[in-house]
């Protein structure tokens, strides 16, 4: 999905999200390995593990969910917050003992994997000299998921909700980024992948690419190159 006004001007910056844009959350049964490891390492005893195919099916929109607990994103504004709200939507699914689900949150943003054409991208419009941004609704620092999976350096600018006091689809959180990528909004492309957060920019007449969510480590990022041209 694409939400361009027809003003014929160049696209001189892209901001990018990052979660399930950049990068993905990798394979639910890896993140229970990962959990269940870090609990076998700290010597604590196995807990009851879920069904596998219920916690398939419900880890990979485990933030989905929490919009139930958290309508307004306010997980987003701080890392207390985010724990808070985690917590309480772990106890309103019942699907996770306590220490399992406190293994998962710590071992969360470890799987944490770029899609494949991400650096790529990135390079190239550097290299064609376009300006890039990083812009997440995030409660937590992910700055080791950036060094890990070679993100880091590759943004001009990085605007994180937790560090800013606002999120994502505020108007006010897009103009910001665009101000400090030293470009007007309509000069700036958005690539995200939700409709509820990623288009608020539409208001200040930025231009929105929509890439739905894929289970796949390729995402179509290539598709900013053709729009930027």
């Amino acid at each position: 999905m694409v939400n361009a006004p027809a003003t014929g001007r160049p696209i001189r910056g892209v901001i990018f999200d990052l979660h399930a844009t950049l990068v993905h959350a990798g394979e639910p049964t890896v993140w229970l390995e990962a959990a269940l490891a870090l609990l076998g390492s700290e010597g604590e005893p196995r807990p009851d593990v879920p069904d596998p195919a219920e916690f398939t099916a419900w880890a990979p929109n485990i933030w989905s969910y929490a919009r139930e607990v958290d309508p307004a994103s306010a997980r987003d504004l701080s890392p207390q917050r985010h724990r808070e709200v985690y917590d309480a939507m772990i106890e309103r699914t019942g699907l996770l003992p306590a220490a399992l689900a406190d293994a998962l949150y710590q071992t969360m943003l470890d799987q944490w994997e770029a899609f494949d054409e991400a650096v790529p991208v990135l390079t190239e419009l550097s290299a064609r000299g376009v300006r890039t941004a990083l812009l997440s609704n995030i409660g937590i620092d992910p700055r080791a998921v950036l060094r890990r999976t070679g993100l880091t350096g590759l943004f001009d600018v990085m605007v994180l909700s937790y560090e800013e006091g606002v999120v994502k689809p505020d108007p006010a959180i897009f103009a910001l980024t665009a101000q400090r990528m030293g470009l007007p909004p309509e000069d700036v492309l958005m690539v995200g992948d939700s409709v509820e957060d990623d288009a608020g920019g539409g208001h200040l007449g930025m231009r929105t690419l929509l890439l739905p969510r894929t289970a796949a480590p390729t995402h179509g990022l290539e598709q900013v190159l053709r729009l930027v041209g």
